[in-house]
């Protein structure tokens, strides 16, 4: 796909070689008719013919000279100078057209060959499909938080737009995201999660359907218009279902009764300098923070993250641990357990990356 400036650079030039292009011609046309007119009398030439000379000159064809030419004072250095005008304009009016047909394509299918290598190295990311009015707001969630990620959408031009959420090239699928091979170029057998946020519900039932067989262990987040499809979503595979509107009431009732807390939460998101979010690190098997109390631990000095709730272990499939929320400094962290920590993006990521090998590890 050709860069928004790059394009934009080769239309100017293709737009400043048409005009110039434009004005040679109009220049060759009326002039040598006012040279007519001025020198020949009854036998001055009419635009047609003042046209066709100019053509001819300005492509270098050279079929004949308009009639009684040479009877014109410096008719033929006009045609000499329309001549030469003409063919350094028509050479970079062609250059331009070229550049932008062949380079553009080129480089096109470089970049698709790029996201191609990009997204087949892609583990444990979340796919988007459909970038429309909500599924922007995701993909810039995600990339503030710096999850790894592949965008779906029908439309280039959206997908194009999403390159300006991020300093590094987002990987991108155009195509339809019910079809399965839509989610198989976008890496969905090896993905973390998936949102489906098309505007219609049947078809945000189909990619559950798709993703889900794609991927039996995939967490998939389908967005719910009607709140009907809530119930049919989550029987098709869906672990949750967010409903706009739901979510908007509740927003307005907050800012009725709690103000202060919803200014607070927006600040924290919007806040680009420090990127505040309230993450949850699973602790995997084998870590060595496995049976250390909290305080042991030391989080908060390795990472400059609070633990402000923890999940605990869930009993079976069926039965989720419950929440345990400010935990007490001597609690226990266990295999499996979610800690629910407050801090900056880049902390997060610290504690992600550590926590499997423990923070004495990385300091080696």
């Amino acid at each position: 796909m050709v860069g928004p400036d790059s394009s934009r650079l080769l239309r100017e030039r293709i737009l400043v070689a048409s005009v110039a292009l434009l004005a040679i011609f109009a220049v060759g046309t009326f002039g040598y008719w006012f040279m007519g007119r001025l020198y020949l009398g009854k036998f001055a030439w009419d635009l047609g013919e003042c046209a066709y000379m100019t053509v001819i000159t300005i492509t270098t064809v050279g079929f004949g000279e308009l009639p009684h030419l040479g009877r014109v004072p410096y008719g033929r250095a006009f045609t000499v100078a329309v001549l030469l005008a003409g063919l350094g304009i028509a050479a970079y009016f062609v250059s331009a057209l070229t550049t932008f047909f062949i380079e553009g394509e080129f480089t096109k299918a470089r970049t698709r060959r790029k996201m191609t290598r990009a997204i087949e190295q892609l583990h444990d990311h979340i796919i988007v499909c459909g970038v429309g009015t909500t599924g922007v707001h995701v993909v810039e969630e995600l990339v503030w938080t710096k999850w790894p990620l592949v965008a779906i959408d029908r439309d280039p031009a959206r997908l194009e737009k999403l390159q300006d959420l991020s300093i590094t090239m987002l990987p991108t699928v155009i195509g339809d995201a019910t079809e399965d091979e839509t989610l198989e170029r976008a890496g969905i057998r090896r993905a973390r999660g998936i949102v489906a946020a098309l505007t219609d519900d049947k078809d945000n039932l189909f990619i559950v359907v798709s993703a889900r067989q794609l991927n039996p262990s995939l967490r998939i987040i389908a967005k719910g218009v009607d709140m009907q499809a809530g119930e049919k979503l989550k029987r098709a595979g869906a672990d949750s279902v967010v409903n706009p509107a739901f979510i908007g009431g509740v927003r307005m009732v907050s800012e009725m009764i709690r103000p202060q807390v919803v200014e607070f939460l927006d600040l924290m998101l919007r806040d680009k300098d420090k990127n505040l979010r309230i993450e949850e690190v699973l602790v995997p098997k084998g870590s060595p923070l496995v049976g250390k109390p909290i305080f042991e631990a030391q989080i908060r000095k390795h990472t400059d993250l609070l633990v402000v709730a923890v999940r605990e272990p869930p009993t079976t499939d069926a039965q989720p641990g419950k929440f345990v929320y400010n935990p007490r400094a001597e609690m226990r962290i266990a295999e499996n357990m979610a800690l629910i920590v407050l801090g900056e993006t880049e902390s997060v990521q610290k504690l992600r990356s550590s926590i499997a090998r423990g923070f004495d590890a990385t300091k080696h």
